[in-house]
C-alpha cells in the first residue's frame, strides 16, 4: 500500500498537476474536447498551432508535428464537420479528430499535436525561397519539443508537407535520438538520394529498434483530371516511393506482401513499412489516404500496442465522433470593420471628360473588338479619368494583427467600394481586365492590387453582400461582361452608390505563388453572403485570360499602421506587419510582378 502511495506521489512530482486541469504557458482552454490550444506566427512567417490535452494523465509526453499540405491552412488541416457553408478542405484530413481518437485509446502517453503552416501555404516554396529554411525548420521542431517538454517527437506530413520533413533531415548529419517516428502520407515527393535522405533514414532506424518510418502512397502514374494526366513522367508519390525502396534495397532485404489493395513492403523487423495502394480504378487518392482511410492513425500506431485498436486502415473513418462542428479560429485574426472615423482618401485621377463615353456607350464600342484591342481601350479610358465618382472615394477598413513577438498592430487601409469600371455613377460598366492592365492602372492611381486576405476583409466589412450569380456560356466575351454587370445592377437596385459591396466577382489578387507561376493570373474569392468563397486561391489561368467573373478592386498605397502613414508595398514586405494584409507571410510586390512577367 505504501509503495502504491509513494508511486503516486512521485508521479505527481514528475508531472505537475497530473490528473488535473493544467494550462501550459500561453495556452487557452478550447471550447470542446477538454483541450488547450495556442496559436503563434514566427518571425519567418511560419504559423504554428498546438493542441494539447487539458488533463495530463501520464509521465510521458509525445509531440506529433504535422506539416500542412500545399494550399491548405492550419484550420483546414485540423478539420471540422462538412457543410455547404464551409470549404471542402475542412473535410479531407481531420488531423485534430484523428489525434483525439488516438488519445482515447493511448492512455499510456499524453499526445500533443502541433500543426505547422508555411507562410506561402507551400513548404517546397518556402524551402526554395528562404535561404535559411532548413535551419528554421530545425529550430521550429527543437523549440516546440523544448517548450512542451516532449519525451519524443513524431514528424508527420501530407503532400507538400513532406518538404518540411526532408528539410529537417537536411539540417542534420545524424538525426537526433528524440525523433521517434516519421510518417509520410502521400508526401515523399522531395526524397533525394543526392541529399542522402536514404542514408540518414537508415542510420536513424538502425540506431534504436523502437523507431519507425511509415510511408503511405498510391499508384498515381496514370491519374487524370479534366482529361489530362496529373503527374509528369518523373513525378508523383509512386515513383518517389520506388526511389526510396531502390535505395533501401542496397543495404537491406525487404519483405513484400499484398494486403487488400495495398502492397506492403517491410524492412528492419518492421521498423520501416511502405503501403502503396494499387489504385485499380485510377482515382485521385491523394487526400483519401489521409482522412477517409485513417492514414494518420495508421501511421502513428504501427508497431505499437495501439495498432488497429482504433479502427481499420482503408476505412471507414474511425474518428467521426471526434470531429468538431466548427473550425478552429485563430484569435489574432480579428474581423475587419469599417471604422467610425477615418481620413478621406481618394484616387488622384484626371477629371472625367464631358465627352467621355458612358458605360453603356463604351460597352457598344468594345463589343466586337479583339481581346488585345479591348484591353487597350479599357486602359485608355481608365487612366484618362473615365471612372465613376463612387470609385474615386475609397472606403476605409480597419484590421488588427499580432506579430511574432506578441505585439499588436492596428491598421486602416483604403479600398474601392466596387470593382474597376468605366463611366459615371448613373451609367457605368464593370470591366474585367488582365493583371498587366491592372498593374498599369495601379501605377497611375498610386494603388495596389489586393491580396486574398484583403478580399476576405472586404467581405467581412462589406455593407452590402450579394449572392454570386455565375454564368456558364461565352465567359470571355464583352457581351457576357455586360450581361453580368447588368445582373449585379439588378441586385443592387435602390442601393446608394459608394457602399462597400462584396459578392460581385472573383478578385484578381497578389500572391507569392505567382513567383513560381510566370505568365499567370491569380484569382480568389467571390464570397457568398454566408462567407463561403466560390474560388480558392488559383493561379492556373494564363495571364491574358479574362472572363466575366474577374474583378479588379484596387486599394490605395496609403495605409495607416499604428498611427503612422506608410505604403502598402512596405507593409507587405515587413515580416512584422505583413499579417495585416497577407495570410501568406511577407510579399515583395515588385518581385512578384517581375517574376509573374505579365505582358512580357
Amino acid at each position: 500500500m505504501r509503495r502504491c502511495w509513494m508511486t503516486a506521489v512521485l508521479l505527481l512530482i514528475a508531472v505537475p498537476n497530473a490528473w488535473a486541469q493544467s494550462l501550459l504557458p500561453g495556452f487557452e482552454k478550447a471550447a470542446a474536447f477538454n483541450e488547450q490550444v495556442r496559436w503563434s506566427r514566427l518571425k519567418s512567417g511560419v504559423r504554428v498551432f498546438v493542441n494539447a490535452p487539458l488533463n495530463w494523465i501520464t509521465s510521458r509526453r509525445v509531440l506529433v508535428i504535422y506539416a500542412t499540405p500545399n494550399g491548405s491552412t492550419i484550420e483546414q488541416t485540423l478539420g471540422c464537420t462538412a457543410s455547404k457553408e464551409i470549404d471542402w478542405r475542412f473535410d479531407i484530413q481531420h488531423v485534430a479528430a484523428q489525434t483525439r481518437r488516438l488519445r482515447e485509446i493511448a492512455t499510456d502517453q499524453d499526445i500533443v499535436l502541433a500543426v505547422v503552416q508555411a507562410p506561402q501555404l507551400s513548404w517546397p516554396t518556402f524551402r526554395r525561397e528562404q535561404s535559411a529554411a532548413e535551419t528554421i525548420i530545425r529550430e521550429v521542431v527543437e523549440s516546440l519539443a523544448k517548450e512542451l517538454a516532449a519525451d519524443s517527437v513524431v514528424l508527420s506530413c501530407h503532400s507538400g508537407g513532406g518538404s518540411f520533413v526532408f528539410g529537417y533531415l537536411n539540417a542534420f548529419e545524424s538525426l537526433p535520438a528524440s525523433l521517434d517516428r516519421i510518417v509520410f502520407l502521400d508526401a515523399n515527393y522531395s526524397y533525394s538520394d543526392e541529399e542522402r535522405h536514404g542514408e540518414k533514414l537508415l542510420a536513424w532506424l538502425n540506431g534504436d529498434a523502437t523507431r519507425r518510418l511509415v510511408v503511405i502512397a498510391y499508384d498515381d502514374r496514370e491519374i487524370t483530371l479534366n482529361g489530362k494526366k496529373v503527374i509528369g513522367p518523373e513525378g508523383g508519390t509512386f515513383r518517389a516511393s520506388q526511389r526510396m525502396l531502390t535505395r533501401v534495397r542496397r543495404d537491406l532485404e525487404l519483405n513484400e506482401q499484398e494486403a487488400g489493395l495495398f502492397r506492403v513492403t517491410k524492412g528492419i523487423n518492421g521498423q520501416m513499412q511502405f503501403f502503396v495502394h494499387s489504385n485499380p480504378d485510377n482515382k485521385i487518392l491523394h487526400t483519401a489516404l489521409v482522412g477517409e482511410m485513417n492514414g494518420l492513425l495508421h501511421g502513428l500506431t504501427l508497431g505499437t500496442d495501439h495498432a488497429d485498436k482504433w479502427g481499420t486502415f482503408g476505412g471507414p473513418r474511425a474518428y467521426s465522433r471526434w470531429i468538431q462542428p466548427q473550425p478552429f479560429a485563430d484569435p489574432s485574426a480579428v474581423r475587419a470593420v469599417i471604422p467610425a472615423e477615418a481620413p478621406e482618401v481618394r484616387f488622384a485621377l484626371p477629371d472625367r471628360s464631358a465627352d467621355a463615353p458612358t458605360g453603356s456607350q463604351f460597352q457598344q464600342q468594345i463589343a466586337e473588338l479583339p481581346r488585345d484591342q479591348r484591353e487597350a481601350a479599357i486602359l485608355r479610358e481608365l487612366i484618362s479619368g473615365n471612372v465613376p465618382e463612387s470609385l474615386r472615394r475609397l472606403r476605409p477598413i480597419r484590421v488588427e494583427a499580432t506579430d511574432a513577438a506578441g505585439a499588436k498592430h492596428v491598421a486602416t487601409y483604403f479600398v474601392m467600394a466596387d470593382c474597376l469600371a468605366v463611366g459615371t455613377d448613373d451609367d457605368f460598366f464593370r470591366v474585367p481586365i488582365t493583371p498587366t492592365t491592372a498593374t498599369s492602372i495601379s501605377e497611375k492611381f498610386d494603388a495596389s492590387l489586393i491580396t486574398a486576405k484583403v478580399s476576405d476583409d472586404v467581405f467581412a466589412a462589406a455593407q452590402v453582400k450579394l449572392d454570386p450569380k455565375p454564368l456558364a456560356r461565352d465567359r470571355d466575351t464583352a457581351a457576357t461582361f455586360w450581361q453580368h454587370h447588368q445582373i449585379i445592377e439588378e441586385q443592387l437596385h435602390g442601393k446608394p452608390r459608394g457602399l462597400l459591396v462584396a459578392g460581385i466577382k472573383k478578385d484578381v489578387v497578389l500572391t507569392n505563388r505567382l513567383a513560381e507561376k510566370p505568365h499567370k493570373v491569380a484569382i480568389y474569392g467571390w464570397h457568398y453572403p454566408d462567407g463561403r468563397a466560390i474560388q480558392s486561391l488559383y493561379v492556373g489561368h494564363v495571364d491574358w485570360y479574362v472572363d466575366y467573373s474577374h474583378g479588379v478592386r484596387l486599394m490605395s498605397q496609403q495605409i495607416i499602421v499604428d498611427g503612422r502613414s506608410i505604403k502598402v508595398s512596405d507593409v507587405l514586405k515587413d515580416s512584422r506587419l505583413c499579417p495585416l494584409l497577407s495570410s501568406e507571410g511577407p510579399m515583395d510586390v515588385a518581385e512578384i510582378v517581375r517574376a509573374a512577367n505579365w505582358g512580357q
